[in-house]
């Protein structure tokens, strides 16, 4: 059964990246978005020396899995390697690809969603297409930052960058490229938007409880709720997570508790500690 679901996940990594390849070279190299990570150091790379798009990434992707690997250790598995490096190799194989978008718009919205998309698949096989991503863990692993802020600073170098090389308009038009490929990527995570209210019924409530205490560093609340089935009296967990880490959530209770019943619900605005608020009190942000 481990390994069937090991399969399906590389399937999912190797059927992202692939998506995530082809996407580039169709959309974003075409149009000249440089639309933040790795694959937009290799579009300014390309436009002003003329380098390859597979060859960068690929010489990029090397050190920074290397370096990963020595101060991440498990952190970064096979899958990491295997989505880090696919990208690359698909971007190589279909660099003389006939189709292709030079509209900026069009662009910008279709490779969007398709470069979401493919980076959504890979996600949901648990892995990891490298580049900013890998050296945003890197970041947050010897600093206070979080992934997202580390993430934001790594892609806002990039996309700054183009201004000088590309033009404020074509800057613009990759700015919509990460707002649109962000959203998809949510879409094809969990279908859903930023914020989530999960509910959550099972027997084993003490772990569930460890779970969101310690894994995630959430509050949550519980509920006395009785079975319209059974009449037997059951305890609902309520608990507002991010967008991530409403993801990362469900990875673990599919793995730790696969028997129960979870709602993801969206929420349009949450007001209180750890949102609106700061987090923890006395926090210095």
């Amino acid at each position: 059964m481990k390994t069937k679901s090991q399969i399906i996940n590389y399937f999912y990594i190797i059927l992202g990246a692939t998506i995530v390849g082809v996407s580039y070279n169709i959309f974003l190299l075409p149009a000249r978005l440089a639309a933040g990570g790795i694959s937009g150091v290799s579009t300014l790379l390309f436009e002003v020396y003329d380098i390859s798009p597979a060859l960068t990434q690929f010489a990029v992707n090397v050190p920074i899995f290397l370096i990963g690997w020595l101060t991440m250790g498990k952190d970064f598995s096979w899958k990491t390697l295997v989505g880090t490096f696919w990208v690359p190799f698909t971007i190589y194989l279909t660099q003389n690809i006939p189709v292709e978008v030079t509209n900026p718009l069009l662009s910008s919205i279709y490779g969007g969603v398709f470069l979401g998309a493919g980076l959504g698949i890979v996600y949901k096989g648990n892995g990891s297409t490298g580049g900013t991503a890998a050296i945003a863990q890197i970041m947050k692993r010897f600093t206070n930052l979080s992934s997202g802020y580390a993430q934001l600073i790594v892609d806002g170098i990039v996309v700054i960058t183009s201004i000088f090389v590309f033009s404020l308009e074509l800057t613009l038009f990759a700015l919509m490229t990460i707002f649109i490929s962000s959203k998809a990527i949510d879409f094809v995570q969990l279908r859903t938007s930023a914020t989530k209210l999960i509910l959550i019924i099972s027997e084993e409530e003490e772990k569930i409880q460890r779970i969101i205490r310690d894994e995630l560093d959430r509050g949550l609340t519980k509920v006395q709720t009785v079975g319209g089935f059974s009449n037997q009296e059951k305890t609902m967990i309520l608990c507002v997570a991010e967008q991530h880490e409403a993801v990362e959530l469900k990875k673990i209770l599919l793995k730790e508790t696969p028997h129960a019943f979870v709602i993801f619900i969206n929420a349009s605005e949450i007001l209180g500690r750890g949102f609106s608020l700061d987090k923890y009190y006395g926090q210095k942000l």
